[in-house]
């Protein structure tokens, strides 16, 4: 079995890595070469250029910055022209509805399998191999797939519907987003009104408040330091991505509006690049 992987950032490296370390052939590309070098030391073939990871690969992965990016990586940069004739495609970046049902649509007309698989996990969870994989797709595309899903999750969630991942891991978005916003809020009012933020999470520890999201995210607030574990940038984007989805099924989300909008302005302060906890940074900043 072949694997290609398009996209080694955050997320990809390590998966490519965690596939390979399966004993999966893998052969990764990366639009900046130089993020993708470290992987050959794991075993993985480093290629130039598109076309050369995707030749002869039987599942081609593509975990990639957002829907743009993976257009012109399997429609302009000829990934799909590259699959052979039982090659699959797991479409695994965070896309949104509309981009997902257009890639499922460039499969078809290519005569490629495609799986809709995003994953439910961040940094640390992607170098342990324990992402959560939302897969939905065609009966006979996952005998190629989970290999290199048990890879990099420690478990896949499979349904039946085209796009049934996506909306999925959209709704755990509403709830990651909201969660983190709340924290830096909370936080933010700790410090305005004199109190120390990690009393606060001393107080919610172990009880039916507290959350590991909380406490990982709100010890980079009383930190005061954001290692990007998943950027401020792109929580903003799948915010919308989100808003976006419940617009199109006739509904509206305020809430997750108004974290979409202090996201932004904390990206609009310079902080997108770092972790989505840095949105505490917009509440400091308020006035």
């Amino acid at each position: 079995m072949r694997v290609a992987v398009l996209g080694t950032g955050i997320m990809g490296f390590p998966m490519a890595r965690n596939i390979a370390a399966a004993g999966i052939e893998v052969s990764a590309w990366n639009r900046t070469i130089e993020r993708a070098e470290p992987l050959r030391e794991h075993g993985v073939e480093v290629a130039g250029k598109v076309t050369e990871a995707v030749g002869g690969a039987d599942l081609v992965i593509t975990i990639l910055k957002d829907a743009d990016a993976v257009e012109s990586v399997m429609a302009d940069g000829g990934g799909l022209e590259a699959c052979g004739e039982t090659t699959a495609w797991a479409q695994m970046s965070t896309v949104g509805l509309k981009a997902t049902e257009r890639f499922g649509a460039l499969a078809g007309d290519a005569g490629v399998l495609f799986v809709d698989a995003p994953v439910l996990g961040t940094k640390q969870p992607a170098e342990q191999g324990k992402l959560t994989v939302l897969a939905s797709g065609p009966e006979e595309a996952r005998e190629v797939c989970d290999p290199a899903f048990d890879a990099v999750g420690s478990r896949t969630i499979w349904m039946p519907n085209p796009g049934d991942g996506h909306r999925l891991k959209l709704v755990a978005n509403s709830w990651v987003l909201a969660l983190t916003e709340a924290v830096a809020e909370t936080m933010a009012l700790a410090d305005r009104l004199g109190v120390e933020k990690e009393h606060f999470l001393e107080l919610i520890e172990g009880g039916p408040l507290d959350s590991a999201y909380a406490q990982i995210k709100g010890r980079m607030m009383v930190e005061g330091e954001f290692p990007t574990s998943f950027a401020l940038e792109l929580a903003a984007k799948d915010a919308g991505l989100v808003l976006d989805a419940a617009e199109a099924a006739g509904m509206a989300l305020p809430l997750l509006e108004a974290v979409r909008n202090q996201m932004l302005r904390a990206v609009e302060l310079g902080h997108g690049d770092e972790d989505m906890a840095a949105t505490f940074l917009a509440s400091v900043d308020s006035r």
